[in-house]
């Protein structure tokens, strides 16, 4: 004999889950497919030219190429993610700072996440890494011995931030540190470098003589293993959007003093409420990465690898037109729920809001 459900029974968390994105406006993943989950899919780039679409958290690129996985003066951490991908113009940066770096005293770069083949939202992790334009380096040095693919999986970063006092821990920090960093601002087409509040803190205490690098140098939750370098949106790419220029001072005053209150590190409120990644469909995306998505790649990795010098790239195929972009009552891209649109510009002026991933 059947028993009907009672109504209290079907209050399941999956229930719950769906009536909650129903209830912000946004169809299940059943019927509409997650960007996150179609970019994540891709393993190779677009043969086609480079460039970059919408902004660091929402967007894709075209034309990315690879860093080796490992050279004299790098090597590339956590392989199995297939997050070594990137701009061209970034590709080329991270190997020249390696170089530089290492005529700096530092021992070689360990290489984070850069971004997926063609960008996109990650299936893990960063809110932002999706235009090519991204990259983490750790601030752990190269060991002198090349490391196995297994150790790049397997070992730890260096964590140089106590958790509880929120500053650097002194016996770890080397001048070397701050002389890697230094580099890294010194480029112009770097824009800024996200860094946990205790090595801003470090820096503003230490630094002395020319500190005019420093207001690259941004405080910015995490990020106490390693840095983030952007670059800013490059020639090509006319769909690409860049974020406001950072202030003109070295950024030690009274910003950086809000990031050492209670504030910043209370619990948050809502730590169950969905991540931006995990609801952005096609729809949410600039109207290109359909056509990002669909583009031919190319024969193999190896065959969009950059070895220094000239740009790889595999005979490109005539691209396909990008569709019509959805309707919307206002026009433009449809917009994400308030409460999932989670990253935003990086706040410069005042006290910065967002908590999302890097």
């Amino acid at each position: 004999m059947k028993t009907a459900l009672r109504p209290s029974l079907c209050k399941t968390p999956l229930l719950a889950a769906v009536l909650g994105l129903l209830a912000l406006g946004v169809q299940p993943a059943a019927a509409q497919e997650r960007a996150k989950d179609l970019f994540g899919a891709k393993k190779l780039p677009t043969a086609t030219a480079p460039q970059s679409f919408g902004f660091y958290s929402k967007g894709c690129f075209a034309g990315g190429v690879a860093i080796p996985m490992a050279g004299p003066t790098w090597e590339v951490m956590r392989p199995s993610r297939n997050r070594r991908w990137g701009h061209p113009a970034m590709i080329a940066l991270i190997e020249k700072l390696s170089v530089d770096a290492v005529a700096d005293g530092w021992p070689g770069l360990l290489i984070g996440d850069i971004a997926q083949p063609r960008g996109g939202p990650m299936t893990t992790g960063h809110a932002s890494h999706q235009i090519g334009l991204d990259a983490d380096i750790w601030l752990t040095p190269m060991p002198s011995r090349p490391l196995s693919m297994a150790q790049r999986e397997s070992m730890s970063a260096t964590l140089m931030v106590n958790e509880k006092t929120h500053l650097v821990k002194d016996a770890l920090w080397t001048p070397a540190h701050t002389r890697l960093l230094k580099r890294a601002a010194s480029y112009p087409e770097v824009e800024r470098i996200l860094v946990n509040p205790g090595i801003k803190k470090k820096l503003c205490d230490t630094v002395k003589g020319d500190r005019g690098w420093l207001r690259k140098i941004r405080p910015f939750w995490g990020h106490d293993y390693h840095f983030h370098m952007r670059i800013g949106c490059q020639p090509g790419s006319p769909s690409c959007k860049g974020q406001e220029a950072t202030p003109a001072d070295d950024g030690c005053g009274k910003p950086l003093a809000w990031w050492f209150t209670e504030e910043p590190w209370r619990p948050n409120k809502n730590p169950d409420a969905p991540k931006a990644r995990d609801l952005m469909t096609m729809a949410n995306l600039p109207r290109e990465c359909q056509a990002v998505l669909e583009a031919p790649g190319p024969v193999s990795a190896e065959a969009a690898t950059y070895h220094g010098g000239g740009v790889p790239m595999a005979t490109a195929a005539p691209e396909p037109e990008a569709p019509s972009p959805p309707a919307t009552a206002g026009g433009g891209e449809p917009a994400l729920p308030a409460s999932a649109n989670a990253f935003a510009a990086t706040p410069e002026g005042g006290v910065p809001l967002p908590r999302p991933g890097n």
